[in-house]
């Protein structure tokens, strides 16, 4: 029983993760069409207006100052890491851009340790190797093939920048997690990325057509979802034992791409994919005496 309750909040995640992956696909078709800020803005928006009720309905306060800061924080760092995200999505492979963002785990597990105090086990380390392993072997060669246009220089630096942003997220999304309810989470995430993304609507807004509302509001609906399942695994597990899960989002893309598109997996692949999995069961397992959350 001890072992089933240890294992919920990584299946959470992955569940979460999963989530996200084929909000991903969602978005880069929207924001092909309608540009990255217009796509993200609504999606946020849209995402408020579903959670924000049911927050309220269920008898949801607003939060004292100390989880309000929290929230502002991760808001604000969530907008800029999925604006610069979305707009490196539209100038980069699918996979390849989600294959790069894998670094953002290998960095927040020293970030955890670095504001949140936590002590970084060897196997914690040895799982985000291995998941890192994984993604070279999966990539190799495949940026380095490719002429490196303008376009493909500024998706490569917006998808650094976001990456950086994606660590410092991950190690907050588990402070936040700890002292709000997942719907809490969802709802002023939502409200406090279109709040800091309002400014650029000026320059950067662009009213979109019928196809990619459809595909912000399904997109709205994957994210509330999986912002909701990763804020209850994060008040149940140490930043350092999720993390590494984030390497799954690479075996999502690749069922979404067989599923979607019939896209094959080659065997480098299906080798990295296998690295990536003993990574995610590596920081999975605990020892007994470290099991209560």
């Amino acid at each position: 029983m001890a072992s089933d309750h240890r294992l919920l909040p990584v299946l959470a995640t992955a569940i979460g993760i999963g989530l996200f992956a084929a909000m991903d696909a969602f978005m880069k078709s929207a924001a092909i069409i309608t540009g990255a800020y217009s796509a993200l803005i609504l999606r946020s928006a849209i995402g408020l207006a579903i959670v924000a009720p049911a927050w309220i309905a269920l008898g949801g306060r607003w939060p004292r100052a100390a989880v309000l800061r929290i929230h502002v924080k991760r808001g604000i760092v969530v907008a800029f890491m999925a604006l610069s995200f979305f707009f490196a999505l539209v100038r980069l492979p699918m996979a390849d851009a989600i294959a790069l963002s894998f670094v953002a785990p290998l960095i927040a597990l020293y970030l955890a340790a670095i504001l949140l105090g936590e002590t970084i086990e060897r196997r914690a380390v040895v799982a985000a190797l291995l998941g890192l392993a994984g993604v070279i072997v999966i990539i190799g060669g495949k940026l380095g093939s490719q002429a490196l246009d303008r376009d493909t220089a500024l998706g490569l630096g917006a998808m650094g920048f976001s990456t950086l942003l994606y660590a410092w997220n991950l190690v907050i999304q588990r402070e936040q997690a700890l002292v709000a309810a997942p719907l809490e989470v969802a709802s002023f995430q939502n409200g406090i990325v279109a709040i800091a993304l309002l400014p650029l609507a000026p320059l950067l807004f662009a009213v979109p057509g019928g196809e990619a509302w459809r595909d912000i509001a399904a997109a709205a609906v994957l994210a509330t979802g999986a912002a909701i399942l990763l804020a209850w695994a994060y008040a149940r597990a140490q930043a350092q034992i999720l993390v590494p899960v984030e390497y799954s989002a690479f075996l999502w893309a690749a069922l979404f791409g067989w599923l979607f598109f019939r896209e094959g997996l080659g065997p480098g692949t299906v080798a990295g994919a296998t690295l990536i999995v003993i990574g995610c069961w590596i920081a999975a397992r605990r020892r007994p005496e470290q099991s209560a959350l």
